[in-house]
């Protein structure tokens, strides 16, 4: 049976070219649609197609306009913008996993060395021509808590390990997951959170994880605690966080995502000297991997066989 592939991303040209290389059998690209930057279409007939391999933000824009896909590919991992009521959810979702796990460690741990090797200090150090060894921290024995045991969350518990670190981790049911030092219940984290050196959030946007990190929890870290937000930007109340580190100013947060995205730039942490903002550039979705995750989920779409990284709406990732 033949397939028509809608392509809604702002890559669209890069992907086209390595689908086109793959070859992949009855699948025919239509005319694509132009998306300019502030997100308007031109040009495709979006009816013609029964698969789109899309940016969840642009699709939820067009999918109330258009007749829905049989199967939808998302080109990133979150999907949130597809949950909202009132769209269609009678079509098969599919997300990215299995290949940010790499690239979230290289942010975390990038971070996480800089602060205790004291690199900072050390540049200036240079700047001043001052020769003044001193000493500095390590990751051994750091106590690192996790909230979310999935894919990501295991490889950077496998990366805290590598640096002698030990690892807990937290998810809904408290079930089992390998790598880690300790799991249990994300309903105990009040139990946890005062034993943390260093917490990472990559919890999905769910009902439940909505502002899981407000003022009663927050105030359970460490004076000099770091707290990285990596999954969700609404899983921390940031008011709450704001408070928190104006009265500890050792804490540092290290922040790619919001709730509202862009952060508002008149916004105070901004300025906040033990605060790192950064633009949800963690874990980038890159067209050749995204690509290679399509093209063995056509392949097994081709084949009437489940496919991978099937979102459950009801839990919303």
């Amino acid at each position: 049976m033949a397939h028509k592939l809608l392509l809604l991303t702002r890559e669209n040209d890069q992907y086209r070219q390595l689908l086109t290389k793959l070859c992949l059998p009855n699948l025919e690209i239509v005319d694509d649609l132009m998306v300019d930057d502030s997100g308007h279409y031109t040009g495709g007939n979006i009816n013609d197609a029964d698969i789109w391999l899309a940016e969840p933000h642009l699709a939820a824009s067009l999918l109330p306009h258009a007749t829905a896909p049989k199967w939808l590919q998302s080109t990133f991992a979150g999907i949130d913008a597809l949950m909202h009521p009132s769209l269609p959810h009678d079509y098969l979702l599919t997300n990215i996993r299995g290949v940010f796990g790499p690239l979230m460690s290289e942010y975390v741990f990038g971070y996480l060395l800089s602060h205790y090797r004291h690199h900072n200090a050390y540049i200036q150090q240079q700047q001043q021509q001052r020769w003044l060894p001193g000493s500095y921290g390590t990751l051994q024995g750091v106590k690192l808590l996790i909230l979310g045991t999935g894919s990501i969350a295991q490889h950077l518990a496998k990366t805290a390990h590598h640096f002698g670190m030990t690892v807990s981790g937290l998810n809904r049911k408290g079930a089992p997951v390998s790598g880690f030092d300790n799991i249990d219940t994300i309903d105990k984290l009040a139990d946890y959170l005062p034993l943390a050196d260093v917490i990472v959030s990559v919890l999905p946007n769910t009902p439940q994880t909505k502002h899981i990190l407000n003022a009663a929890n927050l105030s359970l870290l460490k004076a000099d605690a770091m707290l990285f937000n990596i999954g969700r930007g609404n899983a921390i109340e940031l008011d709450a966080l704001q408070a928190e580190l104006t009265l500890q100013p050792q804490r540092q947060a290290i922040l790619d995502v919001f709730e509202q995205e862009p952060l508002p730039a008149d916004h105070p942490l901004w300025h906040y000297h033990n605060v790192t903002i950064t633009p949800h550039i963690a874990a980038p979705s890159f067209p050749e991997q995204v690509t290679q995750i399509f093209s063995h989920n056509y392949q097994l779409w081709q084949q009437s066989k489940p496919l991978q990284y099937v979102v459950d709406v009801k839990q919303g990732y």
